[in-house]
């Protein structure tokens, strides 16, 4: 039997703090703003947030007692409960992610949370430890490490900027020779901060830090001459505005730095490595046999930059905590170029085609004649209500006249910007009107595919091809208004998948 032991003390601190946290409103509101309230909902909200709060309390106490856990080269074991026991066994080989994430209550304590997950749905898919320290982190780690063993082909250098990492001593004796193939420089991190619009969020930031403290200390009926008195001054107004600006490009500056500072994107033979933050450090690992799907985004204002992002698709669960949908991003705002070449040098067995066939010229014509229910539903209401705008009784007839052009140039932007290509084992799918996305997948890792025709793509020769991939959702991808004589060769080649899937 593996001794079982429990968590780490500091745990039940980390859940208090985060209990606390969560209770600041409340307390606020009800100790505050209404200290002085005779009502009876204020008193007795008081007493149930209390008793709440106490049993929340004890409850992270008795939790620490009862639950327990242990790990050997095969498996977790998660022990809980004290009258009715129960025991839970996850093996090393459902685990398809390793997520790190290091607040700042981590740092201050030397300690680190680490979420093993797997591709199992539920509210046990992961295996968490909020806290726990960096050395068992570590041997965790390791341990996986050396029991799941992936055989894949080595990388090679490619870019004479990358660095290689001298290999990591640990107590399971794994060592490992990692390959640095991106590290954002001030010139990235200037264009992520411009790109991603960040600048733009401190002002609603400042009004609703504002009105907050304007509903609880009734600022604005203080400071009422002292506003009148700024707007009557030119000179005052426009250094306000100079300053609001200033202060904006540097506050989005800051923040992207925040947030994207220290990212490192690595890899070794088996695994991908992302870390990224400066005061919340976040780490994500996943095996390269786990991946089941790239995608390569870019919005309108990348694209005029020459940037993208690069997104893997995994079975796993790809979230930890305020980052979720974000940890799998292989930065996201990488030159397209080096983009590409990061996905060659990361994944060798993984191919990017640039020459890619485009749609036929009758797809265009079914995309325009297809009927839009938002705009006959908009046109219905505007017909219905008839609204004035800027005392134009007819406004409402050059709304729908504009929502249809909008809706016409979308779709327009979409066929010329949808293509598709079967190279070898490979699929490939672009499509988007102002945001674009590029899909590749192995065909190994499509776990069915789906051909489907309406009416008008009947007469026409025309039909959707798509493709779907393990993941938590299940992901679809696939391309419409494609040629009838491409499904047939679309299915011949998902029915070459039966000589390449390997069986777990």
């Amino acid at each position: 039997m593996i001794p079982a032991k429990r968590y780490n003390p500091l745990l039940m601190i980390f859940q208090l703090m985060n209990l606390i946290k969560n209770s600041i409103f409340f307390v606020v509101f009800l100790f505050v703003i209404k200290a002085g309230s005779d009502s009876a909902f204020i008193k007795y909200g008081k007493v149930i947030f209390i008793l709440a709060f106490v049993i929340t309390f004890i409850s992270i106490i008795i939790k620490w007692f009862t639950t327990k856990y242990a790990f050997d080269n095969k498996s977790f074991y998660l022990y809980k409960g004290v009258f009715s026991k129960s025991e839970r066994s996850i093996p090393f080989s459902k685990i398809q992610n390793i997520n790190r994430h290091t607040a700042l209550f981590h740092r201050i304590f030397r300690v680190t949370s680490i979420s093993f997950e797997t591709g199992i749905k539920g509210d046990d898919a992961a295996v968490k430890f909020e806290v726990v320290s960096r050395i068992e982190a570590d041997r965790m780690e390791a341990q996986l490490s050396s029991t799941v063993h992936i055989d894949l082909p080595s990388i090679q250098e490619s870019d004479a900027n990358m660095e290689t990492f001298p290999p990591e001593e640990d107590d399971s004796k794994v060592s490992s020779t990692r390959v640095m193939h991106f590290k954002p420089t001030k010139k990235d991190t200037l264009k992520a901060s411009f790109t991603s619009f960040s600048f733009l969020l401190l002002i609603p930031l400042i009004a609703s830090l504002y009105f907050k403290i304007n509903d609880i200390f009734h600022v604005e009926e203080e400071a009422e001459g002292v506003i009148s008195e700024i707007f009557s001054s030119w000179w005052l107004v426009f250094g306000i505005i100079i300053f609001l600006v200033v202060a904006s490009a540097a506050f989005g500056i800051v923040s992207t730095f925040l947030k994207y500072g220290k990212y490192e994107i690595s890899s070794d033979v088996n695994r991908i490595y992302i870390t990224k933050g400066v005061i919340n450090e976040t780490s994500f690992s996943i095996s390269k046999e786990k991946v089941q799907a790239i995608e390569i985004k870019q919005t309108i204002l990348k694209r005029l930059f020459g940037l993208a992002e690069v997104k893997l698709t995994s079975a796993g669960s790809l979230d930890f905590g305020e980052d979720k949908h974000e940890i799998n991003s292989l930065y996201p705002y990488l030159p397209i170029k080096r983009a590409y070449e990061i996905v060659s040098d990361i994944l060798p067995t993984y191919k990017v085609t640039e020459k890619m066939v485009r749609l036929p010229k009758t797809s265009l014509w079914v995309r325009l004649l297809w009927p839009s229910w938002i705009w006959i539903l908009t046109a219905a209401v505007l017909y219905y209500f008839k609204p004035i705008i800027l005392n134009m009784e007819q406004a409402w007839w050059i709304i729908t006249a504009i929502l249809l052009v909008v809706i016409g140039i979308a779709r327009l932007l979409d066929f010329l910007h949808t293509r598709y290509v079967l190279n070898d084992c490979f699929v490939q799918f672009k499509k988007g009107s102002l945001t674009t996305t590029l899909f590749i997948s192995k065909r190994e890792k499509v776990i069915e595919v789906k051909v489907s025709r309406n009416i008008i793509q009947k007469l026409l020769g025309l039909a959707s091809i798509t493709t779907i991939n393990r993941a938590k959702p299940v992901y679809y991808a696939g391309v419409e208004d494609v040629p009838q004589e491409v499904t047939n060769e679309f299915c011949k080649w998902y029915k070459g998948r039966s000589g390449e899937i390997k069986v777990e």
